[in-house]
């Protein structure tokens, strides 16, 4: 039972950090700029001004925009499912449907930061990575091991 809360407790975990690295705005930032996935805020005269992504290769950010989203749709779909599954399942059988969510869900998380690092800022001298970008790394190993422990687990009876 105590095993079951941790993971439960490690999955919402998960979603949460999702969620922020998704929609807060530090995935890219310098002095007078913070970029999340969606705009730019930008420092002028003591004031932050929100402006579009115009320098974004379209393609690329669209896939990470989407594959964000994805990643965190797949991750709370799984959640949903394994509390479904822990009442459903027959005693003994593993969560292999949650599993593969969460396999899903880390290879879009995978996908959005890997094109980010690779095609959004791989020329930028100024400016560095920020704490959004660092937390969809955590939530990357976090859904992996979240999904190698569903596929792992088997509904044991009390």
């Amino acid at each position: 039972m105590l095993m079951l809360a941790g993971i439960i407790i490690v999955h919402i975990t998960t979603i949460i950090l999702l969620l922020v690295a998704t929609i807060d705005n530090a995935w890219w930032i310098t002095d007078s700029m913070s970029t999340d996935l969606w705009g730019s805020w930008e420092m002028a005269n003591s004031v932050w001004l929100y402006t579009n992504l115009k320098n974004y290769p379209e393609e690329y950010l669209q896939t990470v925009q989407a594959t964000s989203v994805l990643a965190c749709v797949f991750s709370i779909l799984a959640l949903f499912v394994f509390v479904a599954q822990l009442f459903t399942l027959p005693k003994g059988q593993r969560f292999t449907f949650t599993g593969i969510l969460q396999l899903i869900a880390c290879l879009c998380i995978m996908i959005a930061a890997s094109i980010y690092t690779a095609e959004l800022h791989a020329n930028d001298k100024v400016g560095g990575y920020g704490h959004c970008y660092v937390l969809a790394w955590i939530s990357f190993v976090l859904t992996f091991l979240l999904a190698i422990t569903y596929l792992v687990l088997r509904k044991k009876s009390e």
